[in-house]
């Protein structure tokens, strides 16, 4: 399995929308595989394929403490169930040691296919729910500082481009 490079923004990479899976072949479950490779070893809880710059609707999760429960949605989409929103601290692998309260629907319903292409239904609340539409921003190239003030978001890409070049110059 390959560990997957992972965007950091501000990367405009990150802002490509993601175009649907037609077939769930070999290809995309070795993707899939990858991502959970990748997910794990950055000790993250969620990857979109837009995060390793491949810009197709996939999405790995593991909410789990042990890390045993491993989530795969190709092709999500998610409906809100009910109208209430409560703020959760996000974090993201594209954006590490930064965090904000972003609100987000407490429960949704999600439709999705498999690792296999088998179509599924999952009912999801608390932090799976937040997850998920995390998750699924980032295939419409949408960010969690992108709910900040411009503000608070200016300040985060001043401290990652900080962070780029001190990488590069070491």
């Amino acid at each position: 399995m390959a560990k997957l490079a992972i965007l950091e923004f501000p990367d405009e990479r990150l802002r490509t929308k993601a175009q649907a899976v037609q077939t769930v072949d070999d290809e995309v479950r070795q993707l899939v595989d990858d991502m959970l490779d990748t997910m794990y070893d950055a000790k993250g809880i969620g990857l979109a394929a837009t995060q390793v710059d491949v810009h197709r609707r996939v999405v790995v999760m593991d909410v789990s403490d042990d890390q045993s429960q491993p989530l795969v949605m190709i092709n999500p989409q998610y409906t809100p169930l009910g109208d209430t929103q409560e703020p959760l601290s996000e974090g993201c692998l594209s954006i590490p040691e930064h965090y904000a309260e972003v609100p987000r629907y407490l429960s949704v319903e999600l439709k999705a296919l498999d690792r296999n292409g088998e179509p599924f239904t999952l009912e999801a609340d608390g932090l799976l729910a937040h997850c998920i539409q995390h998750e699924y921003d980032h295939l419409e190239g949408v960010l969690f500082v992108d709910y900040l003030s411009p503000l608070k978001r200016d300040r985060i890409r001043k401290k990652m481009e900080k962070r780029h070049k001190l990488m590069q110059d070491a």
